[in-house]
């Protein structure tokens, strides 16, 4: 472990090659910051620090910049995450309350996040299985078909066509929405199937081949879905990036292209209050060992139903990052909990 002093050393060296974008050396460290120690002790701090994996030299004579490890530490004892200004948190708020509906909210929310971070954002659609139902509408298409609507509590909208065979009369569809919606409301979707199997046996005979005909396509519309939806925005930032990655930036963009990648990227939702940061080499795909991965869960309430946050380079601001990562998970709960 190390002491006080030497942390305080590597967190100035993180902090300064993050802003510079340049090797740091002792005497920079001397002016720019109050360690209170002579510029020899700081050398020695410093050689500790490359003993032990925190920094490296990248050139001789040169100063030092962070490793994986040093960024680590750094991101493991940061006492606080930058906080966003009262004008962005409005220009955030007046942004993302704007949207029409889950697709304009997701859309709206990686371009933002992008534009604020300056770094490639990724925003996963909320789960179906991680969501309740809100509401379900039945619409006549014709005398015998029919369209379901499932509206869910994190405003996702899912529709299905159902023909029925026979012609359905007015009052049979309002007496199916609602002992439907009587039987499904509130609950998870998982419970779904459990919540209607006997609805069918509810109806008089004659009727209960279309109940089941509208139950079957009713389930289709909440089964879960085996391939999860990722929206991306932003990779141009990864652009200027390019001469400081070890290799390439190609190899970085052409990973974020992948939805297999993008899903294993942004991992499982987690706490709303938490964070996942993945630095370099912890990341599952060797094309991302030069970058960066901040995500944290968004949903309403305390649930988390989803995941968003930014890829960028090992050398990003982590608590700014992590402060608009945070705040932009944030509101967009609020949108989806209604408030």
């Amino acid at each position: 472990m190390l002491d006080d002093r030497k942390l305080a050393v590597l967190r100035a060296i993180v902090e300064d090659y993050v802003h510079t974008e340049e090797p740091v050396g002792s005497k920079a460290l001397v002016d720019r910051h109050n360690l209170g120690v002579s510029p020899a002790t700081v050398r020695n701090d410093m050689a500790a620090l490359e003993e032990e994996g925190y920094i490296a030299q990248p050139h001789t004579s040169a100063g030092r910049i962070p490793t994986d490890k040093g960024y680590r530490l750094f991101v493991d004892r940061l006492t606080t995450i930058k906080p966003m200004s009262s004008a962005e948190r409005r220009a955030i708020s007046a942004f993302l309350e704007g949207a029409v509906d889950l697709d304009d909210v997701v859309h709206r929310t990686v371009r933002l996040l992008a534009q604020i971070t300056r770094q490639v954002a990724v925003v996963q659609y909320p789960t179906l299985t991680r969501s309740t139902v809100r509401h379900v509408e039945l619409v006549t298409l014709s005398s015998s078909r029919l369209l379901i609507v499932l509206i869910t509590s994190t405003g996702r909208v899912e529709q299905r066509v159902v023909d029925v065979g026979t012609t359905v009369a007015d009052e049979f569809l309002r007496d199916v929405r609602s002992r439907l919606n009587a039987a499904v409301t509130g609950r998870p979707l998982t419970e779904a199937a459990s919540a209607v199997a006997d609805l069918p046996d509810t109806f008089e005979v004659s009727q209960r081949s279309q109940v089941t005909a509208i139950v079957s396509t009713f389930l289709e519309t909440v089964a879960e879905r085996t391939e999860g939806r990722i929206a991306v925005s932003g990779t141009a930032n990864l652009i200027p990036f390019g001469a400081e990655f070890h290799t390439s930036i190609r190899p970085v963009l052409e990973a974020l292209e992948e939805q297999v990648v993008l899903l294993r990227l942004i991992g499982e939702a987690t706490d709303p209050s938490g964070f996942t940061v993945r630095i370099g080499h912890e990341n599952p795909f060797v094309e991302l060992s030069t970058a960066s991965v901040v995500t944290t869960g968004y949903g309403p309430g305390d649930e988390a139903v989803a995941n968003l946050g930014v890829v960028g380079p090992t050398r990003m601001d982590y608590p700014g990052t992590m402060g608009a990562v945070r705040a932009v998970a944030r509101y967009v709960s609020q949108i989806l909990a209604g408030e």
